[in-house]
């Protein structure tokens, strides 16, 4: 079993930054790709940045410009950084970790709040 640990959501005023941490329990030779997620209430969970083996990434529009992905990868951590942020992004945000397998595990979710 994959352990993913989030960690850095907290409460912000809007135009401020946070930066997300993301830890799996596995070595990054294990893994396909990372990426972030966020659910707001009453919400589908969507995609809000990923990283690729191969260190290619991919963001949602309402991001760019604004949110980024990277990696450590002698630690399979990877970070988000959100800057200039919104109270759209308001939202619980989840670690995904797809392994070679195929299989996904997902953290517990780290609460972001954007006061306005």
């Amino acid at each position: 079993q994959v352990q993913v640990v989030e960690s850095g959501g907290g409460l912000v005023q809007s135009g401020g930054s946070l930066r997300l941490s993301c830890t799996a329990s596995v070595t990054i030779f294990s893994v396909n790709k990372m990426g972030w997620y966020r659910q707001a209430p009453g919400k589908d969970r969507e995609l809000v940045a990923s990283i690729t083996r191969g260190g290619i990434t991919n963001y949602a529009d309402s991001v760019k410009g604004r949110f980024t992905i990277s990696r450590d990868t002698a630690k399979t951590t990877v970070y988000l950084q959100m800057n200039s942020l919104k109270t759209d992004d308001a939202a619980v945000y989840y670690c995904s970790t797809t392994i070679l397998s195929g299989a996904t595990y997902w953290g517990q979710g780290t609460q972001v709040t954007v006061s306005s």
